[in-house]
C-alpha cells in the first residue's frame, strides 16, 4: 500500500542551512545531569529525524543530546576532531577517515549504526508535468549536462504519451560536501559506468549544472525554478511540493512510497557479515533489480567509538540508552516524515552493536 508522507516542517530547516535539534528528557526518578549530555554533528538528511526523536526521547529518555545538521563532510571532520561524540553521514568512512576516527577514538576502531534510512527522490520542476519517468542511464546524462532538454528523445522513450515540453533542463546539485551526493553518484556509477565515469564522492564531479548547499538548499532551489531537476531526500521533495518522478530501476518505472523502498531495504545486506560494525552493502542495493522495489536509499550512519574508545564511559552508556530507545520506540514515527522505518531483522543486527557500546 501507497503511503504519502505528511512531513511536519522543524523550525530550524525553514531559516538556516544549519540545523540544531536540541533532545532534551529527563529519566524517570533521575535529572538531566545524572542521564548524561552527548552531541551529534553531519548528515542534513537525518535532521527530520532527529525532530521527530525529541518527541520519542522526551517521553522515554533520559538523555541530553543536540545534534547539528551541518553536511555529512562537517560531521565526520568534527567527530573525528573530538568535538562532537558521533557523526551523522550519509555514508561510510572512506580508508583515511578509519585511521583517522580509530586516533581519535583512543585507538579503538569506529563503529557505523545505521539508525535512520530514508529514500533519494528525484525531484522536478516541470510546469504541466505531474507524471514523469527516469532512468539510471538518462539521469547520468541529465546530471553531467549530456541530456540538456526535457523533450530530449530519451525522455520520451521512457514516458509515451506524456506532453513533454521543449524547457532547458537545469540540473541541481549540492555545492557543500554531501553524503547524499556520494550515494546518488554511487547508484549512478554501479548501474551505468558508461554513462556516468566519476568516481563516487561526497563533492560533485558532474559537467555544469547549479549547485546549492544543504538539503534545504536544493529543495528551495527547484520550488523556485522551473525546468530544474534534482536529488534530495524524500521529506524536502515533499516539504517543497515538487514533482517526484518514478524510476526504472529495471524492471518498470517504480513509484517512490515507503513500501517500495521498504521492500528493497529488506533486501540490504552488510558489507561484513557478524561484524559489529555495520556498513550497508550499497553497491548490491542500489544494483537490485526487484519488481516494485525502490533501491535508491539512503541508509544513513551514526558514527560512534566502538567498545572502550571514549575515555568518559559515561557517554557510550548514553549513547546506547539514547538509540536504544530511538530504536524500540522511534522507528514508527518515520514514515510521516519521508523515512522508511527498519525491517525487524535489520533492527535486531543493529541492537547487537547498540548493546556492545
Amino acid at each position: 500500500m501507497s503511503v504519502n508522507p505528511k512531513l511536519v516542517r522543524s523550525a530550524g530547516a525553514a531559516a538556516a542551512t544549519v540545523v540544531a535539534a536540541s533532545l532534551v528528557l529527563t529519566a524517570c526518578g533521575g535529572s538531566d545531569s545524572d542521564a548524561g549530555s552527548i552531541t551529534g554533528e553531519g548528515s542534513t538528511a537525518q535532521q527530520k529525524a532527529m525532530t521527530t526523536f525529541a518527541d520519542v526521547l522526551t517521553d522515554n529518555g533520559g538523555v541530553n543530546l543536540d545534534y547539528t545538521g551541518s553536511g555529512s563532510g562537517a560531521g565526520v571532520k568534527k567527530f573525528i576532531a573530538g568535538d562532537v561524540d558521533f557523526a551523522g553521514s550519509d555514508s561510510a568512512l572512506k580508508d583515511d577517515e578509519i585511521a583517522e576516527a580509530k586516533t581519535r577514538c583512543g585507538g579503538k576502531d569506529a563503529w557505523h549504526i545505521p539508525l535512520v534510512a530514508g529514500p533519494v527522490a528525484v525531484a522536478f520542476n516541470v510546469p504541466g508535468v505531474d507524471n514523469l519517468t527516469l532512468n539510471a542511464s538518462t539521469l547520468a546524462k541529465i546530471f553531467d549536462s549530456k541530456i540538456t532538454s526535457w523533450d530530449d528523445a530519451a525522455i520520451k522513450a521512457l514516458n509515451p504519451g506524456v506532453a513533454l515540453p521543449a524547457t532547458k533542463i537545469i540540473p541541481v546539485h549540492r555545492s557543500d560536501s554531501s553524503g547524499t551526493t556520494d550515494n546518488f553518484t554511487k547508484f549512478l556509477n554501479a548501474n551505468v559506468p558508461a554513462d556516468w565515469p566519476y568516481e563516487p564522492s561526497k563533492e560533485w564531479a558532474g559537467k555544469g549544472g547549479s549547485g546549492a548547499a544543504k538539503s534545504t538548499g536544493v529543495g528551495d532551489t527547484v520550488k523556485k525554478t522551473e525546468g530544474s531537476v534534482t536529488y534530495v531526500e524524500w521529506g524536502f521533495a515533499q516539504e517543497n511540493d515538487l514533482g517526484i518522478a518514478k524510476v526504472d530501476f529495471g524492471k518498470g518505472a517504480t513509484e517512490l512510497t515507503a513500501a517500495t523502498a521498504g521492500k528493497a531495504l529488506d533486501l540490504a545486506k552488510f558489507k561484513t557479515p557478524g561484524s559489529k560494525d555495520l556498513v550497508v552493502d550499497t553497491t548490491a542495493l542500489y544494483k537490485t533489480q526487484e519488481a516494485g522495489a525502490y533501491p535508491l536509499v539512503l541508509t544513513t550512519y551514526e558514527i560512534v567509538c566502538s567498545t572502550g574508545g571514549y575515555s568518559d564511559s559515561k557517554v557510550s552508556e548514553s549513547l546506547k540508552t539514547a538509540f536504544t530507545t530511538i530504536l524500540e520506540k522511534g522507528q514508527d514515527k518515520l514514515a510521516d516524515e519521508g523515512y522508511v522505518p527498519l525491517p525487524a531483522a535489520f533492527q535486531t543486527t543493529l541492537r547487537g552493536t547498540i548493546d556492545a557500546l
